[in-house]
């Protein structure tokens, strides 16, 4: 395979499934070559995404590493034969990397699950309130940039009116509900908005009122996106620098048990929606 663009954060999660394979049996990177009648080079080009694999390398490679996970291998498989452009690629040389792997991310889930502190889900924001939040943007962004960044997020909501969408969980603290973004009118639109995407049969709000007190996490977003087997969930996060990704076991355990932590807080579906429309009323 020859040496490819930068790759995308998907293609390099199946370059590092490969190497937990060939880790997980305590397999050198030359033992592997080796095995595989291959060079040294090629396998750690592979495991390191700087150059493509092809669907019958992995099943090869699965096959040598005694990997017994069929379902594992034939999802690691299915992800070879992505090709050709989707949407937000046409976004590859006037965003961040990492905006586009989100949505990639998001594409490909089976299940979402997102808790949010002190903003609305970005899948569920409305342009104005979108704005209201990248005007805070340090350094500032200008007027084409904000107005690119608005337009990549409505795409990625576009996610919602496929006609097999996942299921999508919200965890959302009463912060991001009473957080203005713009004036009270922008912010009742957003509530009210919020409102009409509860009635979505694959989707499910649940509020965690300040007086459910303190939690696992409380002071940062998760994006948890589950993969079609679980060794493939990834977890996605803000921190002051960017965006993280997360993927390997110990972050996964760890993750699902604060979202249902955070889950265990929240009061249920209906109370919620009830929730959201009481504190609409109020602004």
């Amino acid at each position: 395979m020859p040496v490819r663009k930068p790759s995308t954060e998907r293609q390099r999660r199946l370059g590092a499934e490969l190497r937990r394979m060939r880790e997980h049996i305590g397999m050198t990177i030359n033992e592997a070559a080796t095995l595989h009648r291959t060079d040294r080079t090629t396998v750690s080009n592979t495991e390191s995404a700087r150059s493509g694999v092809s669907g019958d390398r992995v099943r090869v490679w699965a096959n040598n590493y005694r990997c017994p996970d069929a379902r594992y291998v034939d999802a690691l498989e299915a992800m070879t034969r992505e090709r050709g452009s989707n949407w937000w690629d046409e976004y590859r040389d006037s965003l961040p990397a990492s905006l586009l792997d989100i949505a990639e991310m998001e594409h490909h889930a089976s299940k979402l699950r997102s808790a949010q502190i002190m903003h609305v889900p970005g899948m569920l924001q409305q342009p104005d309130y979108m704005r209201g939040i990248f005007a805070e943007a340090v350094p500032t962004m200008d007027p084409a940039d904000l107005d690119r960044h608005i337009e990549f997020r409505v795409r990625r909501a576009a996610l919602l009116d496929r006609s097999d969408p996942p299921p999508c969980e919200f965890l959302i603290h009463e912060s991001a509900l009473r957080m203005r973004f713009g004036d009270r009118n922008v912010l009742r639109r957003q509530l009210e908005g919020l409102l009409e995407q509860s009635d979505r049969p694959n989707i499910t709000l649940r509020v965690v009122p300040f007086d459910a007190g303190g939690f696992a996490n409380a002071g940062s977003s998760t994006l948890y996106a589950c993969g079609p087997v679980p060794a493939l969930d990834t977890v996605q996060i803000d921190v002051p620098t960017g965006v993280t990704f997360l993927h390997a076991e110990t972050y996964l355990v760890n993750y699902r048990a604060v979202l249902d932590r955070m889950r265990e807080r929240a009061i249920e579906p209906e109370a919620s929606v009830g929730f959201i429309r009481q504190v609409a009323k109020g602004i």
